[in-house]
Formats: structure tokens, C-alpha cells, sequence
């Protein structure tokens, strides 16, 4: 009995019959999403955002020269430039610079304040045991001298006493210089600290002289035993003219 033919659709006759290869190997999809963005070309960046990224580095370089230019001025008239006739600085310049210290000191209340706080004066720096003999009376009284001789310009001097040791101050010094117009400040301190960061003279302690620091806060003059107050004065008084910082 002859099998009995199924009709063929007209479709199907048309359709063509995959051959082996083509049944082998499944057709590559197409890349989407960020594989088709990377299998592109990048697009060329615009040339305008470039300049502007330049440009803004280079006010911000300007603004940072600007912010330093009044200390490198001051200290310039020491290191490079000098009048006609001039003579040397009274002080002896510290090289290289010296910054503050990552410590912490104890003010007149007893407060933990750190060090580098004082920044942003020039800190005309003593240092003496609690005791203070005759010699670290006269630096505390050369440097309230030294400050009132600035007339105006005095409230950019802070003189600072770094008082080592827990004694007790005695009173007549703190009536006669800690108070507001001579502006001394009592700060404690840790010797072994200051040891580490004030240069003391060849052969001398670091409480023998006076010491400078600008005001970002480096380390930059100290002045010898028992200074001259005049000339303490002058060596200041050209900082603060060419600096209009602190």
C-alpha cells in the first residue's frame, strides 16, 4: 500500500535547507551596549577642555606665587639684594629652614593647643626654664621693647616664651609681660622638643639667644646671646617692610 503523500506547504518548498556549516556554527550576535561604543572609534576630546584644564592650573599656580611673593620679597633683601653701602643682617640666617614642629604646647589657661596654630605672625621666640634667671628676664624684656618699637606694625609681632619645665612662673614676669600691650605669650613646651628644632649657637644652649620664625611658620633667623635690641629691631623692622603678610 503506497504511503500516502502530506501536501507541501508552498513556504516550506521555497525555504531553503541549512547545510551543516551553517548548522555548526550559531550566528555571531552583533556587539551592543558598551561593547559596540568600544569596538568604535573614540570620538577626538575637544580641544577647548584642554585649554581650559591648562589654564586653571596656571592661575592656580599664579595664586600660590602670589599668596608667598611677600615673604620671598623679605627674604630676598637678606639673601640676594642689600643697598648701596649696606651692611650684613644682624641675625644669623637658618639654612635650610626650619618648620614648626608637630607638637603640641600648653597656653596661659592650661589648654593643649597645637604648635603650628601660631602661624600667620612673626614669633620672636625665647626659651627658658620656669625659673628664669637674670639673663631670661632680659630677653623677655628686649623682646617687649622690640615689639612696642614697632609702632603700628607691632600687632604682627607675637613674642613668644617657650617655658620648659612644670615650675611655677613667678608673677611679677607674667604681670609685667604677659599682659596685652607687651604681648608676650607664656607657652609650655617640651625641651627635648625644642632641642630638636631650635639651632643653637656653636657651643651654646638654645636658650642662649632669640629666635625668628615668619609667618608660614619656618624657622628662619636666630639671634646671638644677649642680643642688641637695636639691631634686633632693624634686622625686623626690614622683614616686616618688604613682607605685608603676618
Amino acid at each position: 500500500m503506497t504511503a500516502r503523500r502530506q501536501p507541501v506547504n508552498e513556504f516550506q518548498s521555497q525555504m531553503p535547507m541549512p547545510t551543516d556549516t551553517a548548522m555548526a556554527t550559531p550566528p555571531t550576535p552583533e556587539p551592543t551596549g558598551s561593547g559596540a561604543q568600544s569596538t568604535q572609534r573614540k570620538a577626538p576630546q575637544d580641544g577647548r577642555i584642554d585649554a581650559r584644564t591648562r589654564r586653571g592650573r596656571i592661575q592656580m599656580l599664579l595664586l600660590l606665587l602670589v599668596c608667598a611673593s611677600p615673604v620671598i620679597a623679605s627674604y630676598l633683601t637678606f639673601y640676594v639684594f642689600r643697598p648701596a653701602g649696606g651692611t650684613a643682617n644682624y641675625g644669623t640666617l637658618i639654612e635650610p629652614q626650619r618648620p614648626l614642629p608637630a607638637a603640641s604646647v600648653r597656653d596661659e589657661q592650661g589648654r593643649t593647643v597645637p604648635l603650628a596654630d601660631f602661624r600667620g605672625k612673626w614669633l620672636l621666640i625665647s626659651t627658658d626654664r620656669a625659673s628664669c634667671d637674670e639673663a631670661c628676664a632680659r630677653k623677655l624684656f628686649t623682646m617687649r621693647q622690640i615689639r612696642a618699637g614697632q609702632g603700628r606694625e607691632r600687632e604682627r609681632i607675637v613674642p613668644v616664651w617657650l617655658v620648659s619645665g612644670d615650675g611655677a612662673v613667678d608673677p611679677r614676669l607674667t604681670a609685667a609681660y604677659n599682659e596685652p600691650y607687651a604681648g608676650v605669650r607664656f607657652l609650655r613646651a617640651d625641651r627635648d622638643v625644642l632641642r630638636g628644632w631650635l639651632p643653637a649657637g656653636e657651643g651654646q644652649p638654645i636658650e642662649a639667644g632669640l629666635y625668628l620664625v615668619d609667618p608660614l611658620g619656618n624657622l628662619m633667623m636666630r639671634f646671638p646671646a644677649d642680643p642688641d635690641p637695636r639691631k634686633v629691631h632693624s634686622d625686623l623692622n626690614r622683614l616686616l617692610k618688604y613682607s605685608r603678610i603676618g
